[in-house]
């Protein structure tokens, strides 16, 4: 990835605005500057963030027309945002479902259903840096023409805390959240427990809700867990309305006619592909737009078409090795430290990303913070490939082959881990590889692939990693604040799913006092310094504890056909442009 000065402006906004809340002064002009991998730049001293909204709805100069095609090579499992964390679902709301503000391509934050960017210079972030007031546009409008008023982020909010619900996630509602409440139709009230630092980030940016059509829903049925709007959210507050989802075939989104400005585009097509193989074929015989998800070893082939540009675009992306640390469900291994670090010394990624990809775009990362600069640890290397310091620990862990099978054992039980991950060709080739690299030292590998909605499934649905059916589970991720580095939710003690926390964001089962009480105190830091030094702490403590194995940097790499004009990626919200794009006659 490259280095983007761009999200300096993001991150310092977050800051910033909380800094000016807390002590009234002007911003610093000697502030450190943010975003994937490292480099040497200065940062910037002014923070983008208002910048203009859509303007209000005029005349089209001509109907909508043109349909873009995507294809997707996993399907979602949801399209509520209560009730999926899957990026395959998450990115269709730039379409259907904005919120409160996107960020554009350069990762400066743009009011949508906001009229402003609450800062304190407009009145919208106290002294106290404990409440926002957030001025609503009086002309914004849910699909079907109802108004969008401050009611739907207390209807928002009060589905996502009800315990009638067994959502996905309520971060960062319920840690950091005192109340939403509706002054007026166009004004709500944010009240934190605490400042809460990366706001701009979670709060209300997609996964705004609509009363008027799922309160009937919630009274009739006492839930939302079963509302047909999950699957088919035919009301939204985007550009393209929801019209049509066929189970492993497609998404069809249609022109919003009461959005601000009218789209360009009349349709946006998402067809599901099998795999990686199904949707290269695509791409090379034109029959899609926009390729997601890509790898890197697919530029040069995809660009020697001549019509087909594949941008990188840094999204604090890394493909990672979450590892199952919880006593009620783990391979008892998994326990040790000892063989945690086995694991990664037994795992040469270095030559699996010289092999199957381009290390000047996915090099091996140390920690989950290499795309967040400045808080990325500048001292941590990744875990070097030395399969005889990894057989010397496995040793001294008590894990020895007793038996002469050649796998290792201690009481009885075999290292033989479960590594779960997509089906997805690219990980399946990481998986085989690795198989044969843990063998070299002693421990089995039972590989599991699964489709990304059953992957991604939350503890309600029986997911594998929500229900801790795993021991290495691999997958791509990025800090979930991002461009903020806030990440809380997968780590804190409190987030470990159960039974009694089905909603539990945290499926590793890892728990650390001493991690959680900086994962608390970075959330209301306002000081950038102070806060860049506790996720240097942070990123320690799980470097030591080996929670995460780092496999390669994952930007986002898109194929995009000249046929389709207007697109501008954004790192942290891909589609945010998508009223702007247009089919080339």
């Amino acid at each position: 990835m490259k280095y983007n000065k761009l999200y300096i402006l993001l991150s310092l906004a977050v800051i910033a605005s909380m800094a000016l809340a807390a002590c009234g002064a002007a911003p610093a002009t000697e502030v450190p500057a943010t975003e994937p991998p490292a480099a040497t730049e200065p940062p910037a001293t002014e923070p983008s963030v208002a910048t203009e909204p859509p303007a209000a709805t005029e005349p089209p100069a001509a109907e909508p027309s043109g349909i873009a095609t995507i294809t997707f090579t996993q399907e979602p499992d949801s399209l509520s945002p209560m009730y999926t964390s899957m990026w395959f679902s998450s990115i269709t709301r730039q379409f259907w479902n904005q919120g409160l503000w996107t960020f554009d391509d350069k990762n400066g934050a743009v009011p949508i259903l906001a009229a402003e960017i609450p800062t304190v210079e407009n009145g919208g972030v106290s002294a106290d840096g404990k409440t926002l007031t957030i001025k609503l546009r009086e002309d914004a409008k849910w699909s079907d023409g109802e108004p969008f008023t401050a009611n739907d982020l207390v209807f928002t909010y009060n589905m996502i805390l009800s315990d009638k619900n067994t959502v996905n996630s309520t971060y960062p509602y319920a840690d950091y959240v005192a109340s939403v409440e509706a002054v007026d139709d166009h004004t709500a009230v944010v009240k934190f427990n605490e400042p809460f630092a990366p706001w701009l980030t979670s709060i209300f940016v997609s996964d705004i809700l609509p009363e008027h059509v799922l309160q009937p829903v919630f009274d009739a049925e006492g839930t939302l867990d079963n509302a047909e709007w999950n699957k088919a959210p035919t009301v939204g507050t985007g550009p393209f309305m929801f019209s049509e989802w066929e189970s492993g075939s497609h998404l069809i989104f249609k022109a919003n006619p009461n959005w601000f400005v009218q789209p360009k585009l009349e349709e946006v097509f998402i067809r599901f592909v099998p795999d990686d193989a199904a949707q290269e074929a695509a791409i090379l015989a034109g029959d899609t737009d926009i390729g997601v998800f890509l790898s890197s070893d697919q530029i040069e082939k995809l660009e020697a078409t001549g019509n087909v540009k594949v941008p990188s675009v840094s999204s604090g992306y890394a493909e990672t090795w979450f590892l199952n640390v919880n006593p009620e469900t783990a391979h008892p291994a998994m326990l040790d430290v000892n063989v945690r670090k086995a694991i990664a010394l037994a795992t040469d990624r270095f030559s699996i990303v010289n092999d199957l990809l381009l290390e000047s775009v996915n090099p091996v990362p140390a920690t989950v913070w290499v795309g967040t600069p400045p808080y990325n640890h500048p001292n941590l290397e990744p875990y070097p490939y030395d399969p005889e310091q990894a057989k010397e620990l496995l040793d001294a862990a008590g894990w020895i082959d007793s038996n002469g099978d050649g796998t290792r054992d201690k009481e009885g039980v075999e290292l033989v881990l479960r590594y779960v991950t997509t089906t997805r060709e690219l990980r399946k080739n990481v998986q085989a590889v690795v198989q044969q690299q843990w063998a070299a030292v002693g421990i089995g590998a039972e590989l599991r692939n699964f489709t990304g909605d059953i992957f991604f499934g939350g503890y309600a649905a029986g997911g594998p990693m929500a229900i801790g059916d795993y021991d290495v589970a691999e997958y791509s991720n990025a800090p979930t604040g991002f461009p903020d580095p806030e990440a809380s939710s997968n780590w804190l003690c409190s987030e470990i799913v159960s039974a009694d926390n089905p909603e539990g964001g945290n499926w590793q089962g890892y728990c650390n006092p001493e991690l959680d009480a900086l994962l608390i105190e970075q959330a209301s830091t306002v000081d950038l310094n102070k806060r860049i030094e506790q996720y240097q702490q942070i990123q320690q403590i799980m470097y030591d504890d080996v929670v995460v194995i780092m496999l390669w940097s994952d930007p986002d790499l898109w194929s995009l056909n000249d046929r389709l004009q207007g697109v501008r990626f954004s790192g942290a919200m891909p589609f945010w442009n998508s009223a702007e794009w247009f089919v080339e006659p």
